[in-house]
């Protein structure tokens, strides 16, 4: 084969080459080179960043003629035969296409087996949460007792889908997305070797493109070089990528600020005809005011800055921008972006949150005008105007000393409890009256059906209603008993009408209910018991209090037919 893709041509065939993953290429050189490495390592992280790169390096190492070494030589036999594939001892399989037990179960059967031509057996399994349920258990038991000579190391980018069964019998090395900086000074290595001009700005958008993934960006800086003549310029990578225009960027937030919103919508409109991706242009966007947003809260923070220049168009956006605005624009080109991907028509999207943030800038600016400038004589406004209502109040004849025990002892001011929750205890008292224990009975046991029926309607009111239980009952109205204030004040107000529907479907129509707290109650049910004995008091006849508690008994047991009464007097 004549022409290679730079990913592959410069693939690592060390692991000090693995890019951005300092932090665990150098624990495997350590463990290869003191002969401590694990007979099964996961290598998670997203696409790009070098897991299958080190799964074949640390294959070569470890059966390298010159091991235990921190590095293949890639010279000897078994590394030159590793790297080309034709060792058969090193085998990698892509579980996308071979997930099934039987593949695994055809792996167990043969990883017992010495190998032919080096000193290890190595399954390089790549996306392995691809892998069935069964073929997961099928691996699990040759994971926990592998045989000497084998060594599994499994790539995935999903590791949350791999059974903990698994992981847990894994050494696990999680890659990182790979830094801008670390992609471009990679490219740089690779152009300089390959003598290819390119310019600065290029290299940044290819790194941004390729968003944390070495291989993206070396296919991206790939079809650079060939759409270029001469020098890969930063206009090429954005034809290619479908990146805006940082002066673009710049134009559409700048009318923004301006309210301009002709100008802005037909610079929209252009870079769209320009063939420029809807939802890369979101994306750009919400980056730039991200730096504006950063520069004004750090303006030391230059470097951190990745769609954004720095000049006076910028620093003016800066300085005239508030925080609140700044927000409000995250979040609806974030909300943009979400609904982009379920719509077909992303421009009419882009549009309408263009309206929306012109339309935010408009009543955000005469506020921070109007504070600043017309403050002041508010304020002094609002004191003379106090001041007057204070002296008709003294003229009107207020106690100076109500007014004085005020100051003195400033009382907490009463919350307003809704009219509904003022229930008097007149009322209370006037449905136990008619209350009937067989009909107290009936709603305690269709009680569930109506937290069932509130809970389809509304799971918030839902929620409101475990807080209570009914305590009394007449045939139109149910009295509900609360133990927190807040709750009860809830459903008497905001969701009163919503549970009056439940009650009507399942209790009767004109059902309603009173409401009160548990305290409330106890002390409420105590006064009514109280009364009604009082009242019973007066109302005994003279026969009635001069039985005898023994015979009522006696009735109460065997009836009042077998009971023969004889005249003691």
């Amino acid at each position: 084969m004549g022409y290679q893709a730079l990913y592959r041509v410069w693939r690592p065939q060390l692991l000090k080459d693995v890019v951005g993953q300092t932090h665990l290429t150098k624990t495997l050189q350590n463990a290869l080179v003191q002969n401590k490495f694990s007979h099964a390592y996961l290598f998670s992280g997203p696409r790009g960043t070098g897991k299958t790169s080190a799964a074949k390096i640390i294959a070569k190492a470890i059966n390298c003629e010159h091991a235990p070494v921190a590095e293949p030589c890639n010279e000897c036999a078994a590394c030159q035969g590793i790297s080309n594939g034709s060792i058969v001892d090193v085998m990698e399989i892509d579980a996308a296409s071979n997930n099934g037990v039987d593949e695994i179960r055809d792996i167990r059967d043969k990883v017992k087996f010495a190998p032919s031509d080096v000193q290890y057996k190595v399954y390089i399994i790549d996306e392995v949460h691809m892998l069935s349920t069964g073929a997961f258990n099928a691996l699990l038991k040759t994971l926990e007792e592998p045989p000497p000579h084998a060594v599994f190391i499994l790539a995935t980018t999903e590791p949350h889908k791999i059974p903990l069964t698994i992981i847990s019998r894994c050494q696990r090395f999680d890659f990182k997305p790979i830094s801008s900086a670390a992609m471009i000074d990679r490219m740089k290595e690779i152009l300089n070797a390959d003598k290819v001009d390119i310019e600065t700005e290029a290299l940044q958008l290819i790194a941004q493109a390729a968003d944390g993934g070495m291989r993206d960006a070396l296919s991206l800086l790939d079809q650079a070089i060939s759409f270029s003549d001469e020098t890969v310029t930063a206009e090429s990578v954005r034809l290619i990528t479908g990146a805006v225009s940082r002066e673009s960027l710049a134009g559409v937030a700048l009318g923004l600020n301006e309210g301009r919103t002709s100008e802005v919508l037909q610079l929209i409109d252009q870079v769209l005809k320009d063939g420029k991706d809807p939802k890369r242009f979101v994306e750009d966007l919400l980056y730039y005011f991200r730096d504006v947003l950063l520069f004004k809260a750090a303006p030391n923070a230059e470097d951190l800055l990745e769609r954004a220049v720095v000049n006076e168009d910028f620093r003016k956006l800066v300085e005239e921008r508030s925080h609140a605005w700044l927000y409000q624009a995250i979040d609806v080109l974030n909300e943009t972006q979400q609904e982009m991907k379920w719509s077909t028509h992303p421009k009419i999207l882009i549009e309408l949150a263009t309206i929306q943030l012109i339309n935010f800038q408009e009543a955000d600016r005469p506020a921070a005008v109007e504070v600043s400038s017309s403050a002041p004589s508010e304020l002094e406004q609002k004191i003379v105007q106090l001041e007057q209502k204070l002296s008709q109040l003294q003229k009107q004849g207020i106690q100076s000393g109500a007014t004085e025990e005020r100051a003195q002892a400033p009382t907490k001011r009463p919350r307003k409890v809704p009219q509904q929750a003022r229930m008097a205890v007149g009322q209370v008292k006037e449905l136990l009256e008619k209350a009937e224990k067989q009909r107290l009975q009936q709603v305690t046991t269709q009680w569930p059906d109506v937290a069932a029926r509130l809970k389809a309607k509304s799971i918030p009111a839902s929620a409101w209603l475990n807080d209570c239980r009914p305590v009394a009952a007449s045939t139109t109205a149910i009295l509900l008993a609360f133990q927190n204030e807040m709750h009860r004040d809830m459903m008497d107000t905001k969701f009163r009408d919503t549970l009056l529907e439940v009650l009507g479907e399942v209790l009767g129509e004109g059902t309603t209910f009173i409401t009160l707290l548990q305290s409330q109650w106890t002390k409420t049910k105590d006064e009514f018991v109280k009364d009604q004995k009082s009242e019973g008091a007066e109302e005994i006849s003279e026969d009635q209090s001069d039985s005898d508690p023994l015979v009522d008994e006696a009735v109460k047991l065997v009836g009042e037919d077998l009971i023969e009464w004889a005249d003691q007097k």
